[in-house]
């Protein structure tokens, strides 16, 4: 079996492979977490350049087109989660240094939700180049796997060390950490986050992997990155992990029967049969939400109770543009901070209805775009992999600081959009060319 040779062909996708190469070395620096905003920000400089050159840029480097609505939409809804935080500041008089810090951690976070799909969509990268990269993070992982698989039993420490790059800033040192496991406080047993700042999120971050992997047309980088993704999923132990590695992969796989006569007919049967399994099966489903809760039961009551808290001082206290920022939980949830653990939530709770729009839009748009491209085509199955994750993530996480990580699922979603773009470009000119009425009979004009 040979690997495929995939040589960058531009700057551009010379900077996407240098940094998915050098992931890991990023990591053992603790720099992840400033390499992914930078990148964001020269990528989404040079796609501006791009654009604003034209035709006078260096034939390789050539925009793709213009800027796709879907794109557009991540633009502008970040943009306006930039004025509802300022707006949210302001209403609680939280002052300019606190309002400058935080515009700081919006171009660090929310930002990169727009520049990446911005890039995506603008530069010329291709598809190959994106996965082979997740690929070869994956043979770091393997190679770095049996040392980390070891550690906790031969007496090495959790951590190594915390990276001076901290000063920068972030949401916590542990975003410039780096580990080589962690204690599961619940069950005293080892965890492993690879390079991210914690196991769930490294679990995610595997399922990434996975759908990357399933789309590698080599043979040998694909089992690579296959392998690579599942050791993720299952060293991390997260529930959320396994979930997504079922849905996220297959899922995609199945939308094309929605176009097949034979599976609606298959559908229809086995709806029919629910009403003699119904019962059974809503039994069964009961027992699987509780066990799934169950397995990390203190996790999942402190998540609930976030929850809950955000949304009642949410809807009391800051209808529109919410609280600006998180502020410090009670001991009920061991002192987590309000507005985390869960994008939604924490949008309303941080940025109000207006935030929380700024992010539905986009998602519900290019997850819509995604899962039409899916069901026509192998295709949309990578995006609409990548969309789910993030939904899955959405719904554990905070999206928007966890996106220095994700960003070759975000610029993706942009390759796709462009990819769709230039579909409709040429549906368009075919449909110019074609002579008007020349089928019935008339004179071509």
């Amino acid at each position: 079996m040979t690997t495929t040779p995939l040589v960058p062909a531009n700057l551009a996708e010379r900077m996407v492979m240098f940094t998915l190469r050098w992931t890991w070395p990023f990591y053992g620096l603790g720099a992840l977490y400033v390499v992914g905003p930078v990148l964001a920000w020269l990528m989404a400089g040079l796609a501006v350049l791009v654009l604003y050159l034209g035709p006078a840029i260096r034939e390789d480097l050539r925009a793709r087109g213009p800027i796709p609505p879907v794109v557009w939409a991540w633009i502008l809804g970040m943009i306006v989660m930039l004025i509802a935080l300022w707006v949210g500041h302001l209403n609680w008089n939280l002052g300019t240094k606190t309002t400058i810090k935080s515009s700081i951690g919006w171009a660090k976070g929310w930002a990169l939700l727009a520049l990446f799909p911005l890039a995506g969509a603008v530069l010329p990268i291709r598809r190959d180049i994106v996965i082979r990269g997740q690929c070869i993070i994956g043979i770091w992982t393997l190679a770095l796997l049996p040392i980390l698989a070891v550690a906790p039993y031969v007496g090495l420490p959790e951590r190594i060390f915390t990276s001076p790059l901290k000063a920068v800033g972030g949401p916590g040192p542990e975003y410039f950490t780096v580990f080589f496991f962690t204690w599961d406080p619940g069950s005293w047993t080892p965890r492993w986050q690879f390079y991210a700042p914690w196991s769930p999120f490294a679990a995610l971050l595997g399922v990434i992997q996975v759908c990357f992997a399933l789309e590698e047309k080599d043979r040998k980088w694909r089992a690579i990155g296959l392998a690579a993704g599942m050791a993720m999923i299952l060293m991390s132990k997260s529930r959320m992990g396994l979930v997504g590695l079922v849905a996220c992969t297959i899922g995609p796989r199945m939308l094309p029967l929605v176009m097949k006569g034979w599976a609606w007919h298959v559908l229809a049967a086995l709806t029919a049969s629910l009403a003699m399994f119904g019962p059974a099966l809503v039994q069964m489903l009961k027992e699987g939400i509780a066990a799934f809760k169950g397995a990390r039961a203190d996790s999942t009551r402190v998540r609930a109770t976030l929850q809950r808290i955000a949304v009642e001082r949410w809807e009391h206290e800051a209808w529109w543009f919410g609280h600006g920022r998180v502020q410090p939980g009670p001991h009920i949830v061991e002192y987590m901070p309000i507005g985390s653990h869960h994008t939604w939530w924490a949008l309303l709770f941080v940025k109000g209805v207006v935030g929380f729009l700024a992010w539905t839009v986009p998602v519900v748009w290019q997850t819509g775009i995604a899962l039409v491209d899916a069901a026509r085509g192998p295709r949309g199955r990578l995006p609409l992999g990548i969309m789910m994750t993030i939904l899955l993530l959405s719904f554990g996480e905070n999206v928007e600081i966890e996106a220095y990580l994700i960003w070759p699922g975000l610029l993706m979603l942009g390759i796709h959009a462009a990819e769709i773009r230039e579909d409709q470009i040429a549906s368009a000119t075919r449909a110019a060319r074609t002579p008007t009425g020349a089928g019935a009979g008339h004179p071509a004009e």
